[in-house]
């Protein structure tokens, strides 16, 4: 079975983030389409980019770096949760793109962005160039969540209404679709040692 690994974009303190990947993991093993993994970008704890070397090279010194090329090559589909900060997406998160290469290759990404009015959607088009530098395809289909704060109950959990679930259902579907298209174009990435 293909892996899609969520990642968690925002590392802010008190982010929306959270409850946010959590309501779409629990989709996206209820879609059956994938293995699905979750990934927090304030637990993996990157470093600005700390590698000499171009990471198309592969040269890889540091340890967190040879840790994050392995999860991101063994996963087959991406989905970024993302806030918007500023028109832009989560700092984190371009830092987290730009240590890899290879890893990143011929594999979908959807996302899920949430914020005010705009719902995040100024954040996913500037990542849109962004993935696409790296050879992630980006899926159309996407979650957008306008005023996130009026979906989390008291309890911390997103209470989605029916527009986010289709959206959701919509972006699983193509995700599979896109990754079975683009496996022949992957060439397995092994370990750096």
């Amino acid at each position: 079975m293909p892996q899609l690994m969520i990642v968690i974009a925002s590392t802010r303190p008190g982010r929306v983030g959270l409850p946010v990947a959590e309501w779409f993991r629990e989709r996206a093993e209820e879609h059956g389409g994938f293995a699905v993994g979750l990934v927090d970008l304030a637990e993996l704890q990157l470093p600005l980019l700390d590698e000499a070397s171009h990471p198309r090279l592969r040269q890889y010194t540091q340890q967190h770096t040879h840790d994050w090329s392995a999860m991101v090559a063994d996963a087959d589909a991406f989905v970024f949760v993302t806030a918007e900060y500023n028109y832009g997406y989560p700092a984190a998160l371009k830092n987290a793109i730009d240590y890899l290469h290879q890893e990143w290759q011929y594999k979908p990404v959807g996302f899920v962005s949430y914020g005010g009015v705009a719902a995040g959607t100024r954040a996913v088009q500037q990542l849109k160039q962004v993935v696409g530098a790296v050879k992630l395809v980006a899926v159309v289909e996407a979650v957008n969540i306008p005023f996130v704060a009026q979906f989390i109950d008291n309890h911390g959990v997103l209470q989605a209404n029916d527009v986010m679930e289709q959206a959701a259902r919509a972006m699983l579907d193509e995700l599979v679709r896109v990754q079975a298209a683009l496996a022949p174009l992957r060439v397995k990435v092994a370990p750096v040692d």
